[in-house]
């Protein structure tokens, strides 16, 4: 039975890493005593050592600690056998390449399957949708595949963006580039905002943080999902 959340962002405006989140991971984690962490997104120009200090501080204040799969050798066994995994933000093209280069990308799909508690967050929540193709990052490496976990039947775009009526830059918008995303494939896209989450209880599917969700689906007009409903991803 799946069982997870999948947070647009670690951080928002004005809070520590996680802080927001972490009254509803207590609960969440409550019968785990140790996480499980995939650093491999990394955010630029950090350490894996320091990316696990930054999420082990965190997870301290609601007394769970942290081991950073970078430092097992038996990694496959390492999520198998966890008792609640993390996958924290960074580059997503850098995170799927590192997990099919592991060979783990199958081992996680099959753990969280089996109802280990799962965590994302940004890029950790890109790839519990069906492929990484509307993530925002930069392609600085090549995965072998875009298709990534498939534990919702849509994709996510995390940090989702609304238009600024008053600025006076005239690129692409967020919601003009999911929109050719859809030019070409027929995948529903959900754009997260910042402080949303989706807590995911095997096929039921619930906006949580407070703010309301885009949803993109091909050939129709983005609708608004709000807060503390079920994403009905079959409409």
């Amino acid at each position: 039975m799946k069982n997870l959340i999948l947070a647009s962002t670690s951080t928002i405006y004005g809070s520590k890493y996680l802080e927001y989140l972490l009254p509803e991971l207590k609960i969440f984690f409550k019968n785990v005593n140790k996480i499980t962490f995939v650093p491999y997104a990394r955010p630029s120009g950090i350490s894996y050592e320091a990316y696990t200090k930054i999420v082990s501080t965190a997870f301290k204040t609601i007394d769970i600690e942290v081991n950073s799969i970078h430092n097992c050798k038996d990694k496959q066994h390492a999520i198998e056998n966890a008792e609640g995994i993390f996958v924290g933000g960074g580059n997503t093209f850098v995170l799927v390449k590192e997990l099919y280069d592991q060979k783990l990308m199958g081992i996680l799909k099959a753990s969280i399957d089996k109802g280990i508690p799962y965590l994302g967050t940004s890029a950790g929540s890109n790839i519990a949708g069906q492929t990484m193709q509307t993530t925002n990052d930069m392609p600085i490496v090549y995965p072998p595949s875009y298709a990534t976990l498939g534990f919702i039947p849509f994709n996510i775009n995390a940090h989702y963006l609304d238009p600024d009526p008053t600025s006076k830059h005239k690129g692409e918008t967020r919601e003009t580039r999911l929109k050719e995303f859809h030019t070409y494939n027929s995948i529903p896209v959900l754009g997260l905002r910042e402080g949303s989450w989706l807590e995911v209880k095997e096929n039921k599917i619930i906006l949580k943080g407070g703010l309301s969700a885009r949803w993109f689906q091909k050939g129709k007009l983005p609708i608004e999902i709000g807060s503390d409903k079920i994403v009905n991803y079959k409409s």
